[in-house]
């Protein structure tokens, strides 16, 4: 080859063309995007000309109606609608009902609850609490069916007693629901949105069948048919106090279940509902319902159900404490009777039965209500009495959880986790699997819940590893499982609280400096006893770094006064007034601190927020003791302790084990 020809300039670029449009999804619509990696318009129109024509014979074919009752039913009634061939999707059924139950999903589904995820971890704090707690295993799931998952359809499809029992027990919410003038039959209003609703079906624990109408509140109107929502309850640290003071007391503990609780409220706006699937009135199809009460499933139902309780537990005589709204005392010279009530479950405590029981029927004679009798079960709890110790537990709920992760018969862990492991983010490039995600959010979130419930011991453990909740890894699913095996050999641990030591409250503090190695963040953790039983506890990162150990165990300090200010609220306005209380600490120069009200070029920068404990110390409502690190029960909160030190600290949070087979006999 000559030279010239090795020398020969490049031949220019060719003349640029007119765009051509490709398929090719644009680059937003594929990083962290509810539609992966397909674009929306793709997803959603039918593709090709067969199925845009079965979509539009779907939407023009008629609904067949047979043997049709008399058309006087003066009620919404049973029909035999023929079910559509068309069964509603996954994600529909999770629309409608609010909330995502563990199942299987399709690959777009799981992309758009993958984004959602995303988003509230990356808020963080109660967003991302929430968001487990809804992921966790309902209690009444078995292995193999729940009902909770059922729609009208399925319940049809059942055999013929099964689909009886079912079919009855939506005539009786028919029933109930006409018996308090919840709704009116009216002509379809114009210009007006009708919402949907469906039926909910449920075995309670004591395997009554339960069937509920619920509205499908997501399609409300916010300004036009609700405004405010938020509706209180008792928090669960109020019931394990009250339980403690109930062993101390040795008081005397009722409950009772108000039947269609939010049936009783009053609706102030003006809402139409679309006639009960498989229970429309012959003739009179194509009416609503005019709702006058509240129902389950709207926006403002909670609430208007909160606001006619309290009127009438005012006219009762009893008085809401500001401390906690679902908390309600009567009292006048020489006793009292306290209510606790958490939406439709309450129960009323005194040592004078007598007048206990004639407030309770006074109660009953106002709501149609199931009397329990001496109670057995709260929240979920099941509440065991032995002379003067009340001992509660979630073990019924944790067999479930065992049950659905497969690990009944699993090799039991001496603690949550191993000692020292520290979990570590995954690398921003991996791709997670959105089963892996959803698996894992419903393991961490039925764990939160027995956490905030009856086990402080895995609190640690639990709220540690929903820090990945939005992108975990196998190995963080392992784990995750692994606080199942440390639970499945405590399956019959419970908290007991003994009012024959008259032991007071006390709180003790601690932290772990610096120990998230990817913000180096400090974790606080304390906990508050009462009658030798924890009744409060907290685990969780702190909100700014700490340079030092001082001012970590500073800062816990302040978050653990804030309780006990609030403890003293609380029981002040019940009648018992507090004395100084204890918080046990094992730092010297945080006590320091927290006593004086000095200024140290260590300390100087310390955020204000953090110094109200010196107000607190300064108010006598608190009392500070050093107490030796290596005694420091709440050290279980902070770090993952070998099994030694693990076994230790167990006991002085009340946590004992329970003899089932002794109890029953």
């Amino acid at each position: 080859m000559s030279s010239s020809e090795e020398e020969r300039e490049p031949s220019p670029p060719p003349a640029p063309t007119r765009p051509q449009r490709t398929k090719k999804v644009p680059t937003r619509f594929t990083k962290d995007n509810v539609y992966g990696d397909r674009h929306p318009v793709e997803i959603l129109k039918p593709q090709g000309r067969k199925g845009q024509r079965k979509a539009k014979e779907a939407a023009q074919r008629p609904r067949a109606i047979e043997n049709q009752p008399p058309p006087d039913a003066p009620v919404p009634g049973p029909s035999t609608e023929i079910v559509p061939d068309i069964d509603p999707t996954p994600s529909e059924i999770d629309v409608e009902e609010g909330l995502l139950q563990p199942r299987d999903l399709s690959d777009d589904e799981a992309e758009f609850y993958r984004g959602l995820g995303l988003g509230v971890v990356r808020e963080g704090g109660v967003p991302v609490l929430s968001l487990l707690l809804v992921k966790s295993i309902s209690p009444m799931v078995s292995a193999t069916s729940d009902p909770k998952t059922w729609g009208y359809k399925d319940v049809i499809k059942l055999p013929q007693s099964q689909r009886q029992e079912w079919h009855d027990t939506c005539l009786r919410e028919l029933e109930a629901l006409k018996r308090r003038d919840v709704f009116e039959l009216v002509e379809r209003p114009r210009n007006r949105k009708v919402i949907k609703n469906r039926w909910v079906f449920d075995v309670k624990s004591d395997g009554c069948k339960r069937a509920r109408l619920v509205a499908k509140g997501f399609s409300q109107i916010e300004g036009l048919d609700y405004d405010q929502v938020f509706s209180p309850v008792v928090r669960f640290e109020t019931v394990r106090l009250i339980l403690a003071m109930a062993a101390l007391g040795n008081w005397h503990i009722t409950g009772l279940d108000v039947c269609n609780a939010f049936l009783y409220g009053e609706l102030e706006e003006e809402i139409y509902m679309e006639q009960p699937e498989g229970f429309q009135v012959p003739g009179r199809e194509r009416e609503v319902l005019k709702l006058l009460r509240a129902l389950y499933g709207l926006k403002q139902a909670g609430l208007a159900w909160w606001r006619t309780l309290r009127e009438s537990m005012i006219k009762l005589g009893f008085t809401g404490l500001t401390s906690d709204a679902g908390l309600f005392i009567w009292r006048n010279e020489h006793t009292f009777v306290i209510a606790v009530i958490y939406v439709d479950d309450s129960i009323f405590c005194r040592p004078d039965k007598d007048l206990m029981n004639t407030l309770k029927a006074k109660f009953m004679a106002r709501w149609e209500c199931r009397d329990l009798g001496d109670v057995t079960e709260f929240l979920r709890m099941r509440i065991v009495r032995k002379g003067s110790k009340v001992q509660i537990d979630q073990c019924a709920y944790l067999e479930t959880v065992l049950e659905r992760c497969g690990m009944q018969n699993c090799k039991f862990a001496a603690t949550p986790l191993p000692a020292g492991y520290i979990p570590e983010p995954v690398n921003p490039d991996t791709v997670i699997n959105p089963e892996l995600r959803s698996c894992y959010q419903t393991v961490i979130g039925s764990l939160l819940y027995l956490t905030l419930g009856t086990r402080p011991d895995i609190a640690f453990a639990v709220t540690k590893l929903a820090q990945f909740a939005a992108r975990p890894s196998k190995e963080h699913l392992n784990k995750a499982l692994y606080i199942c095996r440390y639970l499945a050999g405590t399956r019959n641990y419970n908290i007991e609280y003994d009012g024959s030591g008259g032991e007071g409250l006390i709180a003790c503090t601690d932290s772990d400096w610096a120990s998230d190695h990817a913000s180096r963040k400090s974790q606080t953790g304390f906990f508050l006893k009462l009658a030798g039983g924890a009744i409060s506890w907290t685990s969780r990162a702190q909100r700014t770094i700490a340079l030092s150990s001082t001012e970590a165990e500073y800062m816990a300090l302040s978050d653990c006064s804030r309780q006990v200010v609030w403890m003293h609220t609380l029981l002040g306005e019940l009648g018992y007034p507090l004395y100084p209380v204890p918080i046990c600490g094992d730092n010297q120069g945080s006590i320091f601190i927290a006593s004086n009200p000095v200024t140290e070029k260590q300390s100087k920068h310390i955020d204000i927020h953090y110094h109200y404990i010196r107000e607190v110390v300064e108010r006598k409502l608190t009392e500070l003791y050093l107490i030796d690190g290596d005694k420091n029960p709440a050290d279980l909160l902070t770090k993952n302790l070998g099994h030694i030190r693990f076994l230790q600290f167990r006991p002085a949070y009340g946590l004992h084990f329970f003899n089932t087979a002794k109890a029953i006999a």
